[in-house]
């Protein structure tokens, strides 16, 4: 039996941050990807609530959250969701993250393990082998990423047309897309059609070239690991698929796993939810599993 999952606000260190929330038990927190928000686990949330408290923000600068002017770095991002998880009263939680959220959550984890029981990537290999594998193959796949970069280029040439964009980036990454019906494909352009919305999900990308490479290439440097279980998840037919995804996250977790999934692009939560449910329950009883033993 599915639960009711309710939207509320919270508020961390001065910023508001809009929350759908179901469920009672232990946590865990969904961290959204680009194009979308909160709402793209609207078909996990209820069915994994039976016995978890499930958490899904829209994150800093996305959906219905504070759209500051600066804080698009994952330490800082990562920051707002550890003080998130702390004003909703837990001091540790299972993170799944997918595509930008999943930056957030392998900086979290790198910065604060302790409070990352386990944590699942969907859809991404590490920002460092982005860059690293920039080629022409990779660039043409991901030109939005380049785009993005482009300072106030991007905001000038979707001004009034953010919605539109996002519907076109939505088609272009799915593979399964009528997982994507005129609702939701409403909701998300609403959300970036906002005043300030596309800017700061820009602003997130441009972070990856800057604070958080810098980052990376540190904490590579020193070999420092995720060191909690770690899933890697990812669209058997998504752009991330066509490269080596296990391989290149080896060299960044210590207890890593991992597959694709079939049938799905880059969103498995929309376009594969039951599938992911399946594995986001395989993953948490691996954990009961240890515990028991």
């Amino acid at each position: 039996m599915a639960m009711h999952v309710r939207e509320e606000t919270r508020t961390v260190d001065g910023l508001r941050f809009h929350v759908r929330r179901a469920g009672e038990g232990p946590l865990i927190l969904f961290l959204h990807g680009w194009p979308q928000t909160s709402y793209a686990w609207r078909r996990v949330l209820p069915v994994l609530a039976r016995d978890h408290t499930v958490v899904a923000p829209d994150l800093r600068g996305y959906g219905a959250s504070s759209r500051p002017r600066g804080g698009y770095d994952k330490r800082t991002m990562s920051a707002d969701m550890s003080g998130l998880m702390h004003e909703l009263g837990y001091t540790q939680a299972v993170v799944v993250g997918h595509d930008r959220g999943a930056r957030v959550a392998h900086r979290w984890g790198l910065e604060r393990p302790h409070e990352i029981s386990r944590l699942m990537l969907l859809s991404v290999v590490p920002t460092l082998e982005m860059w690293r594998h920039m080629d022409a193959r990779v660039g043409a796949a991901y030109w939005h990423w380049l785009f993005h970069l482009v300072p106030d280029l991007p905001e000038f040439l979707t001004e009034g047309k953010g919605g539109e964009y996002v519907r076109f980036m939505l088609a272009a990454g799915a593979f399964r897309r009528e997982a994507f019906t005129e609702a939701d494909l409403r909701h998300y352009a609403e959300a970036y059609a906002q005043p300030g919305a596309l800017r700061a999900s820009f602003d997130d990308y441009r972070a990856a070239r800057h604070e958080d490479l810098e980052a990376d290439e540190a904490d590579a440097a020193a070999g420092r690991r995720l060191t909690m279980p770690v899933h890697v998840a990812w669209g058997a037919e998504g752009l991330v698929g066509s490269l080596p995804v296990l391989d290149l996250w080896r060299d960044y977790a210590t207890r890593l796993e991992g597959a694709q999934i079939a049938s799905c692009g880059h969103f498995p939560a929309e376009e594969q939810p039951d599938v992911l449910v399946a594995r986001i329950r395989a993953f948490l009883d691996a954990e009961k599993t240890v515990e028991e033993n």
